[in-house]
């Protein structure tokens, strides 16, 4: 049995008041419905494609990129925005970072020092969710292990896209608590992963 780290294992549950504390301007266009589709063997491509523009743009800044979320899951269905972690030194120092991916269209829309030093930001076309983490930050290491786990494990995949599918139903008229709602079969998944 793997042994992680207590910062890992336990997982932070942010309230829909702290993501109003930490949102920068106006609401992305994408929170206001979740419209979950079939996987797309696209999203690997446009996953690269970003990882590419990153590199060009921050080079040795980048100490780790990402592929994270429902849509680096080959088969399970996803809202189609990308995320992707981005893992740098210090998420706080922006003026070293921010410049070159707001060059690249990007926009930050949450600063969240509390969890872990978090920032997002948008691209452009709204299709992708860059999460800014610093070095040592552990909610990417849950990215990887949940990303990781459903890859290799249908039950528990199928039962994930299930739940989205009824969540984005059941919050249609307050699609902000769409992320929110997710989070019990999220953390069932997560004991499953840590017992493993």
């Amino acid at each position: 049995m793997a042994e992680y780290p207590q910062d890992v294992v336990q997982r932070f549950h942010g309230t829909p008041e702290q993501v109003d504390a930490g949102l920068l301007g106006e609401p992305p266009q994408t929170w206001e419905s979740v419209v979950i589709e079939e996987y797309d063997p696209d999203w690997a491509q446009r996953f690269r494609a970003v990882r590419a523009s990153l590199s060009d743009a921050l080079g040795g800044q980048i100490i780790g990129v990402e592929h994270v979320g429902s849509t680096a899951v080959p088969g399970l269905a996803a809202k189609p925005i990308i995320d992707v972690d981005l893992i740098i030194e210090d998420a706080a120092e922006e003026p070293t970072y921010l410049p070159a991916l707001e060059g690249l269209g990007y926009r930050l829309v949450l600063r969240e020092p509390w969890w872990h030093g978090h920032r997002m930001l948008l691209s452009a076309a709204e299709d992708v969710n860059l999460h800014v983490w610093p070095q040592g930050a552990p909610e990417p290491v849950r990215h990887r292990l949940f990303r990781d786990w459903l890859r290799s494990h249908p039950q528990d995949r199928e039962l994930y896209a299930a739940t989205k599918r009824r969540l984005a139903r059941d919050t249609a008229d307050r699609p902000r608590d769409y992320s929110l709602a997710k989070n019990d079969v999220i953390d069932e998944i997560y004991e499953r992963i840590f017992a493993a």
